[in-house]
């Protein structure tokens, strides 16, 4: 199953919402004035306005941003009743200041790993002087209980493959919210982060069971060598996930950059 497949994104967005950090839109909400006007980058099928929506005072007018039009289509059609939506197609890497004139908050999720040094310092100064709130960046940990040897090795590996070079490209993976937090506090914004980690076991065991075939499929791609012992630990780790016997934490982090109040 694609990381950007309608059907992953339905499977991941329980999870996602128990999981984002609700302690720091206090925070936000104190710096925001209705009417909002609010940009959502790499929207997928539209999870965070459903979730934040109702969580920000309204009106609000939300423009959803993302490559694909099948997401954005599944996006526009499932937004919350109380906000009005347009979609935009496009690379958000591309926007500028210009593009966001006017916007009272952006917001991503799951997308800091995606993008490079640059494309991050870019976005970071195409938003100076916006409220930004980006959430779930993972951080490049995970915690499965019981434990088994060959942990380290596979996470290490997916990291690794999280911060390969693609089409000449260098991804920051596990690495981007710390590179965010630096560029966003560059242009004098006052940057908080807080933990915003899944929870996986017995009761969500369908998206355990996908998150380790697509965890242990990176690790092998990036280190073949351990395809024999990965085998083997998948094996047993997807039948302790269906007897309801294995957790797994996967550490991620919100953050949250809101500009100085001169």
């Amino acid at each position: 199953m694609s990381e950007f497949s309608s059907e992953w994104l339905a499977l991941r967005e329980p999870a996602d919402a128990d999981a984002r950090a609700e302690e720091l839109l206090e925070p936000l909400r104190e710096r925001l004035v209705t009417p909002l006007r609010i940009r959502d980058l790499g929207c997928g099928t539209g999870s965070m306005v459903r979730w934040l929506a109702d969580r920000l005072p309204g009106p609000q007018h939300w423009t959803l941003h993302d490559r694909d039009p099948a997401l954005l289509a599944v996006a526009a059609e499932r937004k919350p009743a109380s906000v009005t939506v347009t979609t935009s197609r496009g690379d958000v890497t591309n926007l500028c200041a210009a593009d966001l004139a006017g916007t009272s908050l952006i917001t991503a999720s799951a997308l800091l790993d995606l993008l490079t040094a640059d494309e991050v310092s870019a976005l970071a100064t195409a938003c100076a002087g916006v409220p930004v709130l980006m959430t779930l960046s993972v951080v490049g940990e995970v915690e499965l209980t019981p434990a088994d040897p060959l942990d380290a090795e596979l996470a290490a590996a997916f990291n690794a493959h999280q911060r390969r070079v693609v089409l000449g490209r260098r991804l920051l993976g596990p690495d981007g919210v710390a590179v965010a937090a630096e560029a966003f506090g560059y242009h004098g914004a006052t940057v908080r982060l807080a933990a915003s980690d899944w929870r996986l076991d017995g009761t969500r065991s369908a998206l355990t069971a996908e998150w380790l075939n697509g965890w242990v499929a990176a690790a092998v791609e990036q280190e073949p060598a351990l395809g024999a012992a990965a085998e083997r630990y998948l094996r047993e780790r997807l039948a302790a996930c269906a007897a309801g016997e294995l957790t797994v934490a996967v550490r991620h982090r919100d953050l949250l950059a809101l500009p100085r109040v001169d």
